[in-house]
């Protein structure tokens, strides 16, 4: 898309900030953005935690996103869980046939989940989240659902005012500050807060049909146009 569309579009998507955007707006938008963006993602999710052990789902994208978060909560086994509480990144690719989970995974697949995908992020000191994926076929996730999925997620954390491990992914570092940018630059032209910024490029990429990643770089290359 070129610099004049994607102005144009930008300015469509402007008009719709004038509807409140609340935090789980927002949570809302990347869940159904991340499902969007990688092929084959049945459903999404973000399981929080709290300081008194609780855990809950927020903003899942369908019931059986929702259903899948608490059989893992029920039976205190499953991805989600692990990504929560331990590990940074959990991957699945055959839920049904790996014995980490053996009561949850068999579950998962009777659901018709064969793929799962968690990212955890955190908040001082004890309380953890993540961002989950479910697909419907096994092996659905690559590489780039691995890159795009942690780029949500770092976001669904900057939302919650947590805080995600960073990538050793030098593309993906890229990416973040080129969105960075693109908010702060965002902030200042529409006197938005960063939640609001952030909402405003997830909408202008579904309406436009546009990578979160290239909205941003779009952002950036007209300012400095503009500068020029």
């Amino acid at each position: 898309m070129e610099l004049p569309e994607l102005a144009d579009l930008m300015s469509t998507v402007a008009d719709t900030l004038r509807t409140p955007v609340t935090a789980d707006d927002s949570l809302e938008l990347i869940t159904s953005s991340v499902a969007a963006t990688i092929p084959g993602i049945t459903g999404a999710s973000i399981s929080v935690t709290s300081t008194d052990g609780t855990i809950e789902t927020l903003a899942p994208t369908n019931p059986v996103a929702a259903e899948a978060d608490q059989l893992q909560y029920d039976l205190g086994e499953g991805p989600c869980l692990d990504a929560a509480l331990t590990e940074p990144v959990v991957q699945v690719d055959n839920l049904g046939a790996d014995d980490r989970w053996p009561q949850y995974g068999p579950k998962a697949a009777a659901l018709g989940m064969h793929s799962q995908l968690s990212f955890q992020f955190r908040a001082a000191p004890r309380v953890r989240g993540a961002l989950n994926l479910y697909a419907d076929k096994p092996q659905a996730f690559d590489a780039d659902a691995h890159y795009v999925a942690g780029m949500y997620a770092d976001w669904a954390a900057v939302l919650l005012g947590w805080s995600r491990q960073e990538s050793t992914m030098t593309e993906a570092l890229e990416s973040r500050t080129t969105i960075g940018t693109a908010i702060g630059i965002l902030m200042e032209r529409y006197q938005l807060d960063a939640n609001r910024a952030f909402t405003f490029m997830v909408r202008t990429s579904q309406t436009g049909n546009i990578k979160l990643r290239d909205v941003a770089a779009g952002v950036v290359a007209d300012t400095a146009r503009k500068a020029r």
